[in-house]
């Protein structure tokens, strides 16, 4: 397939390659403790199938047996190290706070080629986007790819560092310290952004925040309605979107509520048992996909964050967006001038409040969009040949 691995020779820290290896000890616990953890007594709502109330009983019970007797941790262990891994660490703005980042890479052997930072969100990782990452390889050899493709674990995810134990951490730090990331790798003369959730946060803020950020892509973004909103296009498909996401304010908000208010208790719940976890967290993506995911992808991404104690680690943003403080937090993340950098946009009615386009394009310079007709919250995850097209596309016009 290749050797993605020629580091470019601007980079101004050579990244040390990685191995995901984890430790047997830590395995054998996971699966000791989800043979041993009791799935809870049945009720009026744990026997609801239609999900009004969360993920029922018996969904819960039959991924306990299938995780503790059949899923293969080792396996999806295998396929991450297949693409390049690393870790390169980055100094904060203080001079003293040092970051030890996490990142898989496709690197072309081109020297111009344009580099571009995917970017997961929450409860996704790198590997929402391993499916994307095959799809390139098969389309463009090291000497033909026109990117350097970089998908960072997020500060406090999975094998990157973080948050400090010193002080508290933001939205707005979690992009600083990608930017950081990407500069590190030799691209300070510019580069672009994508993300989806979390993702979108640090992608636009480091298009407002970041000169060599040249602009950026997102397949999420909560575009509220404009003073103009009565007079501007809605599609049917858009319509229903809104109605969706009226929806999902009202009933499937509660989590984020959590995260942000209460988060250390949040997080020590469920560090506790990974049943727990993968209740919480396999509840999103049975919800937030457009069509269920296998078992054995919600049990990867579970897994992922139980052996890496992510959980307690990564909600730390959820403050600046549902905290008390997130009225003061979105005022500072504010762009002191109109960010006009070219903006991207894939749009899908599954997502969680899919705003209309041209709402959307009311947040920024929209340069490209497209809008499907299916696909959800896990964009990259479940419609990879769709999101790459698309950032394809929107690079044309983008990169100059």
């Amino acid at each position: 397939m290749g050797d993605y691995t020629k580091i470019p020779s601007a980079a101004k820290v050579k990244p040390t390659p990685f191995t995901v290896n984890v430790p047997e000890e830590k395995l054998q616990q996971m699966v000791q403790l989800i043979k041993l953890s009791p799935i809870g007594p049945s009720s009026y709502e744990n026997q609801d199938t239609s999900r009004e109330f969360g993920v029922s009983k018996d969904w819960l019970a039959k991924a306990k047996d299938h995780w503790a007797t059949d899923f293969d941790w080792r396996a999806h262990e295998k396929r991450i190290n297949s693409y390049p891994n690393y870790h390169v660490e980055v100094t904060d703005d203080d001079g003293i706070s040092k970051w030890n980042m996490h990142f898989i890479a496709l690197f072309s052997n081109n020297e111009n080629a344009i580099p571009i930072g995917f970017f997961h969100g929450w409860p996704g990782s790198v590997l929402e986007f391993l499916d994307m990452l095959d799809l390139i390889k098969n389309k463009y050899t090291p000497d033909t790819l026109p990117y350097h493709i970089i998908v960072p674990s997020l500060p406090g995810y999975a094998f990157s560092s973080g948050p400090p134990l010193t002080k508290d951490a933001n939205r707005i730090d979690m992009s600083r310290v990608c930017q950081k990331v990407m500069h590190a790798l030799g691209f300070e003369k510019g580069y672009l952004a994508q993300g989806g959730d979390l993702g979108s946060f640090v992608s636009r803020q480091a298009a407002q925040d970041d000169d060599a950020c040249k602009g950026f892509h997102l397949n999420m973004t909560n575009a509220p309605p404009p003073s103009d909103a009565d007079k501007l296009p809605v599609e049917e498909i858009e319509k229903r979107g809104l109605e969706k996401g009226r929806k999902w304010i009202d009933s499937g908000t509660a989590y984020a509520q959590e995260h942000g208010t209460r988060t250390s208790t949040v997080g020590l719940v469920l560090s506790s048992s990974p049943i727990a976890m993968l209740a919480w967290i396999g509840e999103k993506f049975l919800e937030w996909s457009d069509e269920d995911p296998p078992l054995d992808r919600i049990l990867e991404s579970v897994s992922l964050y139980w052996l890496t104690d992510t959980f307690p680690r990564c909600i730390y943003p959820y403050r600046s967006l549902f905290g008390p403080n997130r009225l003061a937090m979105t005022k500072a993340s504010e762009p002191k001038t109109p960010n006009t950098k070219p903006m991207g946009f894939s749009w899908f009615p599954g997502e969680l409040i899919p705003s209309p386009i041209s709402w959307i394009a009311k947040t920024g310079n929209l340069v490209h969009y497209n809008r499907h007709s299916s696909g959800g919250h896990f964009a990259a995850m479940e419609k990879p040949a769709e999101l790459f097209a698309d950032v394809e596309e929107w690079v044309k016009i983008a990169w100059k």
